[in-house]
């Protein structure tokens, strides 16, 4: 039985990626190694990342349960070091903007995914005992996968467009500036709300997937409106 829960979720976290790289049309483009680049930007990203915060940011030594506000949000704006890399990315890919934002948020989250839950699932799921931890991280990181997408989205609106297009509407540049922002603070606003209200690990699941979707709805929505107006 244990073999069969791993299984689940390794199918229910790992197959979604293998659709959406097929289906996209990246085989296509023989974008593979493009997306493998993307990956290999992800891992340094983050190493750069963990040097900095374990040498600036010590480790919280406060009461049991107190929630370190300005440390996490510190913690959260070192984040911002994530578009350095998508901005490496997508100059590195030459292509129309669809394409560069499918081969970036492809690779990187992909590399997202191998990094983060490979192991806990291997180890984890494959254990005697069943935990629906496992399930939920599985559906998790499906909601990686959009919000990477929604992260390089709005990433090329901000940066691509905004900066290099003229007639780009100023009516745009809020919205797009408020979506950014909230794609790279959103895991701290989540361990926030879950702090706050005691949220249990299904309900906070659930709610990162309503926020997820709100944020993907707005995106596609600029998005679509841009591409109309053009």
């Amino acid at each position: 039985m244990t073999l069969f829960h791993f299984g689940n979720c390794f199918s229910l976290a790992y197959f979604p990626y293998f659709i959406t790289y097929k289906c996209s049309g990246l085989s296509e483009y023989n974008a593979f190694w493009r997306c493998v680049q993307a990956g290999a930007t992800y891992l340094f990203v983050q190493l750069c990342k963990m040097l900095f915060l374990a040498t600036f940011f010590p480790t919280w030594e406060g009461g049991a349960g107190v929630y370190d506000f300005v440390g996490e949000f510190m913690k959260a704006t070192v984040d911002m070091a994530d578009l350095l890399g998508l901005h490496l990315v997508m100059s590195r890919n030459a292509g129309k903007g669809e394409y560069k934002i499918m081969v970036a948020a492809m690779g990187w989250a992909t590399a997202e995914l191998i990094m983060s839950r490979c192991i806990p699932l291997w180890v984890g799921a494959r254990g005697i005992e069943f935990d629906w931890k496992y399930i939920q991280m599985s559906f998790d990181s499906n909601i990686s996968l959009f919000c990477c997408f929604i992260l390089y989205l709005n990433f090329f609106f901000f940066f691509f467009l905004m900066f290099t297009r003229y007639d780009l509407p100023k009516s745009f540049r809020l919205p797009v500036t408020i979506l950014l922002g909230l794609c790279v603070y959103k895991g701290f606003l989540m361990e926030l709300f879950v702090h706050v209200f005691l949220l249990g690990s299904w309900t906070a699941l659930l709610v990162k997937a309503v926020l997820t979707g709100a944020i993907s709805l707005c995106s596609l929505f600029l998005f679509v409106t841009l591409v109309h107006s053009n």
